[in-house]
């Protein structure tokens, strides 16, 4: 992660690698990893980069990004959107991403509530005015447990091929590491935060005195937020939603029973192949080929048996075959770890599956139906 010198026809510049956006978002994941934040929210989203990497932190419950600029976010926000695969496989955590047009100088309910807060590379793109609101938004209103904040080192800008006195021509200014320091810690001392500094984007060696190319404050509240300030948060939306994704999740009770179902069916084949005669129940003879059909069967939507619901789970017996049906007792289903950590339970186990599978007559078996055709047909 150093910066390299590298020489461009006459001129000496800093390469970084990885690229610099790319280290200060990892600073970000690692600090996501450590502190395993429910809910997220990124200052100056932009392009939704960040918030992309964050989505799949799976401490995350909830992501949401703020920008000035709704035309980058439409632009880039279809990344966010679930997958046909995350509908195939659900997660086992929920996950919802927002995104929201505004600015952060104005105070919104719908950012309160959030762990981590995170602010890359954005402070120095605020008027003057936003940027003194800035400190009671983010540390007095939203209060997060804790704030990144990271800005150009203007320190390190001789080292950079800038044709301007900026390192982008929408900045409004760039501190040097005294100034940023400064700032942060009289924000910390008015909210009741402590703040540590460090940064990304190492100097070359013999440079080391010019500091990181971006430089970054780690905020971190000192005390619980008080209840007597919330009456004083419920103010009105200032912020627009134009994004918003619930990804599909086993904490969903439909997702969660067409998991449970499948890993079902997947168990009872499992036992099936290791059944007595399981071949001739595909309509074979036992003749010892191993490139054989493998049985097919199929759940049925019958529904429970009513002595299900009176505990009659016969937990001793043993899967049998009787015709092309194969009796799997519930209990034995029950105890792949699988379906296990699924259910949890074995009444929330076979509540799931209500409907869903046939049952014998006395509820404590599944029951599956091989396919059986002739081999002539």
């Amino acid at each position: 992660m150093d910066g390299t010198f590298q020489e461009e026809g006459s001129a000496r510049i800093v390469k970084f690698r990885p690229p610099l956006y790319k280290q200060r978002y990892q600073f970000i994941k690692d600090l996501v990893e450590k502190y395993k934040p429910k809910k997220v929210a990124d200052l100056g989203c932009a392009d939704c980069s960040l918030l992309w990497m964050l989505k799949f932190c799976s401490c995350i419950e909830v992501l949401s990004g703020v920008d000035i600029c709704a035309s980058v976010m439409k632009e880039k926000m279809y990344k966010l959107a679930p997958l046909p695969g995350d509908y195939l496989q659900p997660s086992e955590r929920s996950l919802t991403i927002t995104l929201h047009h505004g600015s952060v100088a104005h105070k919104d309910p719908c950012m309160l509530g959030f762990d981590l807060v995170t602010c890359i590379e954005l402070i120095e793109h605020l008027e003057q005015s936003e940027l003194k609101k800035f400190p009671e938004v983010v540390f007095g209103f939203m209060a997060p447990s804790i704030v990144v904040i990271s800005t150009p080192n203007s320190e390190f800008n001789p080292l950079l091929p800038v044709e301007t006195s900026f390192r982008h021509p929408d900045h409004k200014f760039e501190w040097n590491r005294a100034q940023f320091q400064n700032w942060a810690l009289e924000a910390a001392r008015c909210y009741d935060y402590s703040v540590e500094f460090t940064g990304v984007g190492q100097p070359p060696r013999g440079m080391e005195k010019v500091g990181f190319c971006t430089q970054i404050g780690v905020f971190v509240r000192k005390y619980p937020l008080s209840e007597a300030i919330q009456p004083e948060k419920a103010t009105k939306a200032a912020y627009k939603t134009v994004f918003k994704a619930v990804y599909p999740s086993l904490k969903e009770e439909k997702y969660l029973q067409n998991a449970v179902v499948t890993e079902v069916i997947f168990s009872a084949q499992s036992i099936m192949q290791r059944l007595p005669g399981h071949r001739l129940m595909a309509g074979h003879e036992d003749n010892g080929d191993p490139t054989e059909t493998k049985p097919k069967f199929q759940p049925s939507m019958n529904r429970f048996s009513e002595d299900l619901g009176k505990g009659a789970v016969a937990r001793s017996l043993e899967p049998f075959v009787n015709g092309n049906a194969v009796s799997i007792p519930l209990s034995t289903l029950f105890s792949f770890p699988k379906v296990r950590r699924l259910c949890c339970s074995f009444e929330r186990f076979c509540k799931l599956i209500s409907g869903k599978v046939t049952l014998s007559s006395d509820g404590s078996a599944a029951i599956f139906y091989t396919d059986c055709e002739d081999e002539e047909n």
